[in-house]
């Protein structure tokens, strides 16, 4: 990002933090009892935690809107002042949330949002006019600077306190702040067609996938249509891996305690992972993660160093907990398959398999339609050592190894300080959508920890014995979470290779069902899969529902057509092409499979 760039975004994340503020001022006008939590400014506006005595309607939003305009108009500055613990406490004395964040400043480090300080704890509020909050910053100077013409509140959603739904339910009003009308306008156009792509909707209307809450929350149902998608993305994702030099494997969903307790994954992940099960007398897991299965495997035999690298991928399904409060249609699930992969090699072979695993899923991506990339190296974090497993050598060595491979790519990426697991540093890839945003998909992981955990050797040239190196890398990232951002990049009118009815055939009349069904069946026979509308409704229905139902292709077949041979040719996007030979919508077909087309 350049400096120009930086700056906005930093004015930009002034004005918003500024409106949290001034909505909240309003909010506790509206609503004296009001207890008010936190209200950052995020990506694109800002946000505010309320507890309220009554649930907010759509009237309210437009009352305290108007208000903050008003607020606005009346130029308060905002003023930063450090307190000490009796001020603070006597400021928010009626406000149990600011109470409990003002302990984890001063007991834990951390600031009202729960991330470290990275300093003394200092106990600081700003005050806009009548209104006090607590507070780092940055604001503005005043009210005034907050432009009232592009401001706008959006909606009202539950969100727990502190993301725990053990603790209480509060009221988020989600609202947008940017310096000019015109950016506000063009951002509620982006936002409109957000909500129309949204997968959790688009999933229902296209009958792919359903979620049932009695039957366990976070768990995905994909339906025919979707599991068609799903086999295509598989297979895809088969064919590469074999002729990228990858063995497939397959391995068990829970393993004893003890696998888990030599892995660390009991001592560093326990709060992801479900409760354990008793079998004949012994504790097991449901799988969380399936590089400990691999790992088996590999020892299974004595390895050589002519063996090396080992690649093994595997579409392993596993289960890990996720918060109620967290869940969200595909994006955020319990269950979900990883398109996994290890790579156990020498240490002269790492840099050259994490540029392979670099270039392999770049290629994938771009096979989905995705060809922009963002990549972020995250590392550890040197304040919080306690956190991570392995010597500061290992953590050395591991992280050279990364940018050695991401220079020799002359990639550019980011460094994410803190961001890295347990285990070791990694690499991110992000792909960016239609719409601009930017999705995780690909984590290439370094891991000294385990092979060290799991005594993992082979046999050197030496004859001795030696550590390998692992590397775990996803490259879709889950096929759930990748399948809804497939959905949501492509508005779930898919290419057409990913389509799962490709073609319909509308018969204008009973009679001319039978011609329908020997089309097909050519369609079939070359490839492809049609479908036949062999219902009673008019054609303008059919090509309607097709249309709906985002179907690449409409064939109309009547008199004319039956009588020569032919269909007549609608495409999704409404272009007509009219009447052509079957063997030419064939080849028409084909090649968009073939080349991946939208249409």
């Amino acid at each position: 990002m350049s400096e120009n760039e930086h700056a906005k975004q930093d004015r930009l994340g002034r004005i918003r933090h500024s409106a949290a503020h001034v909505m909240a001022q309003a909010v506790l006008e509206k609503f004296p009892t009001a207890k008010i939590a936190i209200g950052p400014a995020i990506a694109t506006g800002f946000y505010y935690d309320f507890d309220l005595p009554r649930p907010l309607t759509p009237d309210d939003l437009e009352e305290i809107e108007a208000r903050m305009r008003e607020i606005i108009a009346a130029g308060h500055d905002f003023v930063y002042q450090e307190v000490d613990e009796e001020e603070a406490r006597r400021l928010f004395a009626d406000q149990p949330y600011k109470l409990e964040l003002i302990d984890g400043i001063l007991s834990a480090g951390t600031d009202e949002y729960g991330e470290p300080l990275g300093g003394p704890p200092t106990l600081s509020i700003y005050k806009d006019g009548p209104f006090i909050d607590l507070c780092r910053g940055p604001h503005v100077e005043n009210t005034r600077q907050i432009n009232p013409d592009a401001l706008k509140l959006l909606n009202v959603a539950g969100a727990y306190w502190r993301g725990d739904e053990h603790r209480p339910m509060l009221q988020r009003i989600y609202g947008t702040a940017w310096e000019t009308k015109q950016q506000l306008a063009e951002f509620l156009a982006w936002r409109e067609e957000v909500e129309k792509r949204d997968h959790r909707r688009l999933i229902k209307e296209l009958d792919l996938i359903s979620f049932h809450e009695e039957a366990g929350a976070g768990l995905a149902y994909w339906h025919p249509k979707a599991g068609r998608i799903r086999v295509l993305i598989e297979d895809d994702w088969r064919r590469r891996h074999l002729e990228g030099g990858y063995d497939i494997v397959f391995t068990p969903h829970i393993g004893r305690a003890q696998l888990w307790e030599t892995s660390g994954h009991l001592d560093f992940y326990r709060e992801g992972m479900y409760a354990p099960m008793d079998v004949d007398g012994q504790e097991y897991y449901i799988k969380p993660m399936n590089c400990p299965f691999h790992i088996m495997i590999y020892k299974s035999s004595r390895r050589s160093y002519r063996e090396l690298p080992l690649r093994w991928a595997e579409l392993g399904t596993v289960y890990r907990y996720e918060r109620s409060g967290t869940l969200h249609g595909l994006l955020r699930v319990r269950g979900f398959t990883q398109d996994d992969a290890h790579i156990f090699c020498t240490p002269e072979q790492i840099e050259d398999e994490i540029l392979r695993v670099l270039d392999f899923s770049k290629d994938l991506l771009r096979g989905y339609g995705f060809d922009s990339f963002k990549i972020e190296l995250s590392v550890r974090d040197p304040k919080t050592p306690e956190k991570y497993a392995g010597d500061d050598a290992m953590w050395d060595q591991a992280e050279a190894s990364l940018v050695k491979a991401l220079e020799a790519r002359e990639v550019e990426y980011e460094r994410m300080e803190g961001e890295a697991v347990f285990y070791g540093p990694k690499i991110d890839i992000k792909i960016k959508d239609a719409l601009g945003r930017t999705w995780q998909c690909t984590t290439i992981q370094f891991d000294f920890n385990l092979p060290e955990r799991f005594d993992m050797v082979y046999v050197g040239e030496d004859g001795k014995e030696h550590r390998p190196y692992m590397v775990h890398r996803a490259l879709l990232g889950s096929l759930e979470r990748f399948f809804g951002v497939l959905v949501e990049h492509y508005g779930g009118a898919f290419p057409v290779w990913l389509m799962p009815v490709q073609a319909v055939l509308i018969p204008i009349a009973d009679r001319h069902l039978d011609y329908a069904d020997e089309v097909a069946q050519k369609l079939r026979a070359a490839g492809l899969r049609p479908e036949v509308n062999s219902s009673g409704d008019r054609m303008q229905a059919k090509i309607r529902d097709a249309q709906m139902q985002k179907i690449p292709y409409m064939l109309v077949v009547g008199d004319r057509e039956v009588e020569a041979g032919q269909v007549n040719l609608r495409r999704r996007d409404g272009e007509k092409l009219g009447a052509m030979s079957v063997d030419a919508f064939i080849a028409l077909a084909l090649e968009a499979v073939e080349k991946r087309r939208l249409i």
